[in-house]
């Protein structure tokens, strides 16, 4: 404690420095909260330096996500070493920014570097419930809004060579799967167009959904959607367990071909995609094995229209060989005169049918020729006539007309079509571009 005095006089009140205040708060802080505590929270910061963890912790409102409660954890190394082991062994997945955690902690206060809770324990257990929690949330959003299986009910394009890729660029997946497109055993040309991403951290919702919106500008550019992660640890896999990225990919107008989990992983990406595969090349694989059985398909018309022109032939040579062997019967059977005018008669009839089977020949090679375009034509067709009913379908996307300012109002999932259904007391759900209300009538 210190005084001021000036001419023996008393000129301000006793104070400590702040070193003695420090040593106050950790003395009353030991003497009051001895033990140890389990609190729950979520990680907004999760570092490890010199074999320590440094945390940053957080409580926040459910309703707003605004936070209600901060702090900073530590977890010295010869704690940490063994409770990061159980933790990953456990869960699959490494401690990280966004999860929810269950830690064991006490209370220490320094007179330099202030407060922290210091972390002795942490429950894989509790983590693994949230995620799994989370992800049925999500699930079961998708599922109300009637998108789930959306991006599923795309039909596959037949010749699927156009190919926009989210990846990162310098990711080996993205390597691998471009490599085996251009190295397939069959010669086949694919175009392949890289949009990069981030496929990991915090970022990687924003950042893909925002190169969805890109691919979505150029949709007629492409037949199809690959997302490749490739390699990485399970816990960076938390970024597509995200609402808003499964209703970009479930809402795509294209189908989407995931290539970012593991064997033992499935993401909420994964379930909604029209296609989920665990590895890029598995991806690529996808892609040449569709185009190899268009190839197949196209072979065997091929053939079936050959054989068909060639038994067309075989059959107009066995005619004109049985009229041929008729012929002398016939002569032996008349006389000299009515042989010369039977020659006659029958020089005419074997030109009419020699010609007869050169028209034949004519018209058989023709239908040969132009069967192929005209499948091609009716191919083409069928497939302008799908996109012709995808951009009706996608006309018919209530989203639309909530992005041009009009709003949904529903009752019991139901939309409300006239106020006369309504009665007081009843709950109703208001859906607009971008958020929602929650309304009661009086």
């Amino acid at each position: 404690m210190r005084n001021k005095t000036a001419g023996g006089q008393r000129m301000t009140p006793s104070h400590y420095t702040l070193f003695e205040l420090n040593r106050l708060v950790r003395q009353s802080i030991e003497l009051s909260m001895q033990g140890e505590f389990w609190v729950e929270a979520e990680l907004s910061e999760a570092r490890e330096n010199n074999g320590h963890c440094y945390m940053s912790l957080v409580q926040k409102d459910e309703a707003g996500n605004t936070p209600l409660a901060k702090a900073s954890a530590k977890c010295w190394r010869s704690s940490w070493l063994p409770l990061r082991q159980k933790f990953e062994k456990i869960t699959g997945m490494r401690v990280s920014p966004g999860m929810k955690v269950l830690l064991k902690v006490y209370p220490q206060f320094h007179e330099a570097f202030g407060f922290s809770w210091i972390v002795v324990d942490i429950d894989p257990t509790y983590t693994l419930g949230d995620m799994a929690r989370r992800r049925m949330e999500i699930i079961k959003r998708l599922e109300e809004e009637g998108v789930l299986e959306l991006n599923k009910q795309l039909p596959l394009p037949m010749f699927m060579q156009r190919i926009a890729v989210v990846s990162s660029p310098t990711a080996a997946g993205y390597g691998d799967f471009s490599d085996q497109l251009q190295a397939n055993p069959y010669g086949y040309q694919f175009s392949i167009t890289l949009f990069p991403a981030t496929m990991q951290g915090e970022d990687v919702e924003q950042s893909i959904v925002g190169v969805l919106n890109e691919i979505y500008q150029r949709e007629a550019d492409f037949d199809c959607v690959v997302i490749i992660r490739g390699g990485g640890a399970s816990s960076d896999l938390s970024g597509f367990d995200s609402l808003s990225l499964a209703e970009n990919v479930a809402n795509f107008p294209l189908p989407v071909i995931a290539g970012i989990g593991h064997e033992r992983d499935e993401t909420v990406v994964d379930i909604v995609a029209h296609t989920s595969v665990k590895t890029p090349t598995a991806a690529a694989a996808l892609l040449i094995d569709n185009l190899h059985s268009v190839d197949q398909l196209l072979s065997d018309m091929r053939q079936r229209i050959y054989s068909s022109v060639r038994l067309s032939m075989q059959a107009e040579l066995q005619r004109l060989s049985h009229f041929s062997q008729v012929i002398p019967t016939l002569f032996s059977l008349v006389s000299t005169r009515q042989l010369s005018r039977i020659g006659t008669l029958s020089q005419r009839l074997l030109s009419a049918a020699q010609q007869q089977v050169a028209e034949s020949k004519g018209r058989t090679q023709l239908m040969a020729e132009r069967i192929p375009a005209a499948a091609g034509r009716r191919l083409s067709d069928e497939r302008h006539r799908l996109e012709m009913l995808s951009q009706s379908v996608r006309a018919l996307d209530p989203q639309l007309i909530l992005d041009r300012g009009y709003s949904i109002t529903q009752l019991n999932g139901k939309a409300v079509r006239n106020s006369s259904e309504l009665a007081p007391g009843d709950e109703l759900h208001t859906r607009f571009a971008e958020g929602e209300v929650k309304s009661v009538v009086e």
